[in-house]
């Protein structure tokens, strides 16, 4: 039997389809940048819609800095008015006093006064000199009765080196102390009787040696220098000329920048007697030096303290305001996020809040803080005193206050789901 030969199977001619077709790239829309000055006015939305809540958190924060500043303000004028008080004491006065050496002469070099004026930190020196001279009401008293007084040949510069003030007449000048006059201390005055200058056509005069006087002036009490309170003072070219004085000083007085003294006392036998060093005594910082710079480091941890409080009252405040306001307004963030507002926005919308709140309340404590300070210390009596790096840490502080205390509600409105905020009654 053959076999059958089948059909062979036909291959379906290949069919081209049509190639998918790529659709076209769409631009999305890029998310709108907020310009700064539009996020201020989204941000101020929420302390213009809710004024009394805003007045309200202000004015925490304006207390907060307000009692800053008073803390700052009023203990720096009171601490400005002792300091005063203890700088009239002397603190920054030195003395320096002649003593006898081995040979037994007790004096200073004639150019010592100009030595020390030298000295980089010194800012004014004196110098007086014993005359070894009786100083009488008249020619009639006993050449040896002297009442106790001394007679000192002086510079023109003591009155402003020791603080000294006139009771009457005037000092000692270029044009006087050529001139046989004379300018009396408080007690000398007394001692001597005399309580006026007299007039013009008789002034009173006083016998200094063998020499009439006139005297033109009376020293208030000087209590940084007792000594000079005892004492008749005359020029020291009139001291050469009438009373036979040699030129050399006794004691010498300066002044020089506090934070140096002691340096500067270190450095003073040397200086006035190079040869004799030993001879030169010279009296240390007065005590109130002491108790100034004790005064000055309290004061300043006291404001530190101080101010550290009121920055934490308001920042608290601020903080438990702007968590309060999230929950308050979280319909109007999440329609606001619906409405395609990116956290960023959101973020940085609460945090503008927070600043501006924290700014206007930091404005407003300044200047209470500032007016307050100013009445309490008009009314003591004490200089006005408004620290400018309290005034800028007031504002600096505000800010800080405001950025810190409004992060975390930001952060938080930013998180909110929008469906959970729509949501929410």
């Amino acid at each position: 039997m053959n076999p059958v030969e089948l059909p062979r199977p036909v291959r379906p001619a290949p069919v081209d389809l049509p190639r998918p077709v790529r659709p076209a790239p769409v631009d999305l829309p890029r998310p709108v940048r907020l310009a700064p000055l539009d996020l201020l006015r989204l941000g101020l939305v929420g302390i213009r819609t809710r004024r009394l809540r805003a007045a309200l958190s202000a004015l925490g924060i304006s207390i907060g800095i307000a009692t800053m500043i008073v803390v700052t303000g009023i203990p720096a004028a009171s601490e400005r008015a002792l300091l005063a008080e203890l700088s009239a004491l002397g603190v920054n006065l030195l003395q320096a006093t002649a003593q006898p050496g081995d040979d037994g002469i007790t004096r200073l070099p004639v150019e010592a006064p100009a030595m020390v004026a030298r000295i980089g930190p010194v800012t004014t020196t004196s110098a007086v000199a014993n005359t070894n001279t009786v100083v009488r009401r008249s020619d009639w008293i006993d050449p040896r009765d002297g009442s106790g007084l001394t007679v000192l040949a002086s510079e023109p510069s003591l009155p402003e080196t020791l603080d000294a003030r006139l009771r009457t007449g005037r000092y000692l000048d270029a044009g006087t102390e050529r001139l046989p006059t004379v300018v009396l201390g408080s007690v000398a005055a007394t001692r001597l009787g005399i309580v006026d200058l007299g007039r013009a056509d008789s002034p009173t005069q006083v016998f200094v040696g063998d020499e009439w006087f006139t005297v033109i002036g009376i020293l208030e009490p000087l209590p940084l220098a007792p000594e000079i309170d005892r004492s008749a003072l005359v020029g020291w070219s009139a001291a050469e000329a009438e009373l036979g004085f040699g030129g050399h000083p006794t004691v010498i007085y300066l002044r020089a920048h506090e934070p140096a003294i002691e340096a500067v006392r270190a450095v003073l036998p040397a200086t006035i007697d190079p040869q004799r060093p030993s001879t030169v005594q010279v009296t240390r910082p007065s005590d109130a030096l002491a108790a100034k710079r004790a005064t000055e480091d309290s004061f300043a941890s006291l404001f530190l303290a101080l101010a550290g409080v009121a920055l934490l009252v308001g920042g608290i405040g601020v903080a438990n305001t702007m968590v309060i306001s999230v929950l308050e307004r979280r319909s109007e963030i999440g329609l606001r996020r619906a409405l395609g507002a990116s956290r960023g926005q959101i973020r940085a919308q609460f945090l503008t809040e927070s600043v501006a709140l924290s700014l206007l309340g930091g404005l407003a404590g300044t200047v209470l803080g500032a007016a307050a300070t100013a009445g309490y210390s008009l009314l003591n009596g004490w200089p006005v005193v408004v620290p400018p790096g309290a005034t800028l840490a007031g504002l600096g502080g505000a800010l800080l206050v405001g950025v810190v205390a409004g992060g975390y509600p930001a952060i938080k409105a930013a998180r909110m789901p929008p469906t959970r905020a729509l949501s929410a009654p």
